[in-house]
Formats: structure tokens, sequence, C-alpha cells
């Protein structure tokens, strides 16, 4: 995940909501026995083009959630949304998972499988065509949507960014 691109978010006045992707239950074996343990990842977002995730690890669940809810608060980034779709197609990858992400029309709702519908929704697109490739693991795909979701940029950053004006930007 490139850094270049990304808009870190302050997390005050922002009214967050949370959402459990994936609760796994880990055993460390000891001459005791087995001591089990629990992992959480955790998506946060405003619904409004800001979104984070985090993982959280306790010996009890309630434990891992806030722990994983406390982390994902301090990885915030900004997304661009336009009209409750993402600006343009992009590719996303961490480690063995691939995601492909593509705008979509109003009312097409978000199509796209559990991990990365939590992330895109937590984000606030509402219309998005998704596709994941590769690993299922939800760590991978999280974190590979996150960073597809990351590279984005709207069109008013790249005329911006080109020291050009809007129009030159669509029009070439």
């Amino acid at each position: 995940m490139s850094t270049a691109n990304i808009k870190r978010v302050k997390t005050t006045d922002i009214e967050l909501k949370d959402k459990l992707v994936s609760i796994q239950r880990v055993a460390k074996v000891t001459k005791g026995g087995r001591t089990f343990s629990f992992s959480a990842i955790v998506v946060v977002g405003d619904e409004n083009g800001v979104v984070g995730f985090g993982l959280g690890k306790a010996k009890e669940v309630t434990e891992a959630i806030a722990k994983g809810i406390d982390d994902a608060k301090k990885n915030l980034i900004k997304v661009p949304i336009h009209k409750g779709t993402v600006p343009h197609e992009q590719y996303g990858k961490y480690s063995g998972g691939y995601v492909f992400l593509k705008p979509a029309s109003h009312g097409t709702g978000v199509i796209a499988g559990g991990a990365m519908r939590a992330v895109l929704e937590s984000a606030g697109v509402t219309d998005v065509l998704a596709k994941s490739k590769g690993s299922s693991n939800p760590h991978n795909v999280v974190k590979a949507t996150v960073a597809a979701l990351a590279n984005m940029r709207d069109a008013i950053t790249v005329a911006q960014h080109r020291g050009v004006s809007l129009n030159k930007v669509f029009n070439g």
C-alpha cells in the first residue's frame, strides 16, 4: 500500500460505526494444555468517506473487539466518493488477496462479498461492483480493499496534481 495518496483523518468530531468482520479462536499449546484466545478484525467508518480497519487480540471476545475498534480508529483514511460510488476502477493487493473495484450506476447496490462489503459500506459506498480474487482470508481481503480505496483519486485531485483545469482532465 503506497503512502503517497493516503489522507489520514483525525477522529475528533466524527461519529464512527463499527462492523465486526471476523473473529477467530486461536490456541497456544503449552505443557499444561491449550490456552485459548481470540483475534478480531473490525472495520469502522462514518459512512461518508472515512474508513479504517483494526486487529484486536485478547483472552475474551469483547476485549478483542474493543481493541480492534481502538486500533481501527488510529488507521482512518479519507476515500473519495462520487454520487455513491467509487470515482474509477481500481485494483488492490495485500499479500495473496487481490480485489477489483468498479463504479456502478445508481441503484446497483454493493455487489461484494463479506469482508469487502463491510469495508465498502463503512466507507459510505452505496453502488459498486467488486470482485475478490486469490486469498479469501478476511485479513488479506480487508487490507487489499482499503489499499484500493486509498489509491482512489477524484477528478479535482487529479487536476490539482497535474496543475491543469478540471475541463482539461476530462477533455484531454
